[in-house]
């Protein structure tokens, strides 16, 4: 009687989770989220869904003589969720300077600091103890008063902190160039599945941040030229007329212009000429704020229409020293990435007023902002910038948890510069660079670490084991997801997935349950395949069955992914008959399936070839007919 009892017990339970997720694991904390309303089976958010707010007041300062940023702001936090909050957890990601504090690597002297120095700290009015609390890149502060459900709180923080040598995504690019990314105390994501974010920043994983309102001054020295996330708001009072006139042509202009060129920075001719200016933005619901000065960089301009239906153009921004060759292709390069990604894939138009490439060391992106290096590769910088440039729709776009599931934005980051790589180099060179740089290194490693599930929390993996479950191996299973659905089918699937969560925070099962919804199918075993195994990419032929001209290729799957390939029959005069296989073949989990292929001359060979879909042991690929 009990174990009957146990048995409907069991089935209730099973019903209630829902059908889209009656086959995928999930961590009890995040059934918990779903239990709780606030993340729903269809994909979609909850109807209890919730997320905090802050809108941010921020005056900073950059001394470019001692090198150091100070800042005051006023941070209004808004609590939406259901819980009384005791504590703020603060967020400041340079503190990764600081000697003491825990990192993925090794650094040299140039990269260590101080770190972050708090002058005043005060809630509502309140002064904060805060010298005790160490102030890592994530502490906790008691708040006198609790902020209740639906409360606000008003944060007024003094700081400063030096600008960091060597430091890569932010700090010193050359004594006069300032890359200022992280540059303020932030309170941290509380969500709905694990609460207070207090994860700390190591410098391997990236970033999780709400969306947020930003007004922003920047006082800066005379000479010094602001680039910034968000609108520039004051462009006659920091700029010389003839500049300020060339900034707001290039906003409504196709042509690339030199807003500002090497002579004219170096001469004084660029900046009002106060001893200091004090340059202003603002943007709303958005993920981070980040801006950079020089008194030596070029500053190139123009614009281009993102939205065909509206008109509607964005500021296509660059600075960079003037030796820098590829730079001086950086405009045009991003106004041909807007411009692709809004009208083919994601197929969303680019959503903010600005992108600006900035030289510097990190290869690294930030709203409205790209930070990357100068190589003397035109081919491999464009590379670089559409990939920064990608980031746009994931994170930004998206708000996903980058800390905990870098596939969320590196794997589409990725498959987009793959995409947009073969519409400006062609499908086979396109390929050709992404097996060389995304998918070799991790299939020709045997070892242990890169056969983790890609669904592995990324700050639990290792060092290679965290860059191929982030960038190769997710790519690799979107683009066999878009091989299986075809593209209209991807694409509208991808696009519900993107406008239900825009300005949200997604976690993966929100991911797999909307492309469900939005592709009209139950795709559980093809993330279970892809996302929650242990697979890799090996194919074999296990023999071939001739009968007359009728070939029957036995398949095997060693590796385990459900991936595309391509049936090649090589006949004796050279020529080919390929027969595409999409991943749906693997549906019933099958490690073997029969490939029926009618020959229409005499045979010399038969090959499997997986195309990006690199094989771990290509040598049992390929089968000859005995003598040939």
């Amino acid at each position: 009687m009990q174990l009957n009892f146990l048995r409907l017990t069991v089935l209730f339970l099973f019903v209630s989770l829902g059908a889209a997720a009656q086959d995928l694991y999930m961590p009890r904390n995040i059934k918990n989220a779903y239990a709780n309303g606030t993340r729903a089976f269809d994909g979609k958010p909850g109807k209890n869904y919730w997320q905090n707010h802050g809108k941010y007041n921020i005056a900073f300062t950059v001394d470019a003589e001692t090198k150091t940023v100070n800042g005051n702001e006023n941070i209004i936090y808004t609590n939406n969720s259901k819980d009384t909050l005791k504590t703020v957890a603060i967020r400041f990601v340079n503190n990764i300077h600081k000697p003491e504090a825990p990192r993925s690597g090794q650094v040299d002297a140039d990269f260590l600091s101080a770190g972050l120095k708090i002058s005043s700290f005060k809630v509502n009015g309140a002064v904060i103890e805060v010298s005790s609390l160490g102030w890592g890149t994530v502490a906790d502060v008691k708040l006198g008063t609790p902020l209740l459900p639906g409360a606000k709180a008003a944060f007024d923080i003094e700081w400063s902190y030096p600008l960091s040598k060597q430091s890569g995504r932010e700090g010193q690019i050359d004594p006069t160039t300032f890359f200022a990314a992280y540059a303020y105390p932030r309170i941290s994501v509380y969500d709905d599945y694990n609460g207070w974010d207090r994860i700390p920043h190591t410098d391997r994983t990236e970033f999780y941040n709400d969306f947020n309102d930003y007004k922003v001054s920047v006082k800066a020295p005379k000479n010094y030229v602001v680039w910034a996330t968000g609108d520039l708001l004051n462009a006659d009072e920091v700029l010389e007329t003839k500049i300020a006139d060339r900034y707001k042509r290039s906003l409504v202009s196709d042509q690339v212009m030199h807003i500002a060129t090497a002579e004219e920075m170096k001469t004084g001719a660029v900046t009002k000429q106060n001893a200091w200016n004090t340059w202003r933005f603002e943007a709303s619901h958005i993920t981070d704020f980040t801006f950079s000065l020089s008194s030596s960089y070029v500053w190139d301009a123009a614009s281009v229409v993102v939205d065909k239906k509206t008109g509607r153009r964005s500021s296509v921004q660059a600075g960079y020293a003037a030796t820098a060759k590829d730079f001086a292709h950086a405009v045009e390069w991003g106004q041909l990435a807007l411009s692709w990604f809004s009208g083919n894939w994601p197929g969303v138009p680019y959503p903010f007023s600005k992108m600006t490439a900035f030289q510097g060391f990190a290869d690294m992106e930030y709203p409205m902002m790209v930070n990357d290096s100068s190589t003397p590769d035109l081919e491999f910088s464009q590379f670089v910038l559409n990939h920064e440039i990608a980031h746009t729709y994931f994170p930004f776009y998206m708000g996903t948890n980058e800390t905990r599931y870098a596939f969320m934005d590196e794997g589409w980051a990725t498959t987009l510069e793959y995409l947009i790589g073969i519409d400006q180099l062609g499908k086979e060179k396109a390929a050709e660079n992404y097996k060389n740089f995304r998918v070799s290194r991790w299939i020709r490693d045997a070892s242990t670490e890169q056969d983790q599930p890609i669904i592995a929390m990324s700050t639990q993996v290792s060092g290679p084991g965290y860059g191929n479950n982030a960038y190769g191996k997710p790519s690799l299973a979107y683009l066999a997801l878009k091989d299986m659905l075809g593209n209209d089918v991807f694409g509208k699937a991808l696009r519900v997935y993107m406008d239900r969560w825009n300005g949200k925070h997604p976690i993966p099962w929100d991911f797999f349950f909307s492309i469900n919804e939005g592709a009209a199918q139950n795709l559980n075993w093809f993330w279970n395949n892809w996302f929650f195994s242990n697979n890799y990419i090996d194919l074999a032929i296990e023999k071939v069955t001739v009968k007359g001209n009728n070939y029957t290729v036995a398949v095997k799957n060693i590796g385990g992914f459900a991936v595309p390939f391509d049936v090649k029959v090589v006949y004796s005069d050279g020529k080919e008959q390929v027969t595409h296989i999409s991943p749906v073949i693997w549906k019933s989990g099958q490690k073997q399936v029969a490939v029926e292929v009618k020959a229409s001359q005499v045979v010399k060979s038969i090959v499997l070839d997986g195309g990006i879909f690199m094989d771990a042991s290509p040598v049992d690929n390929d089968w000859k007919i005995a003598g040939k």
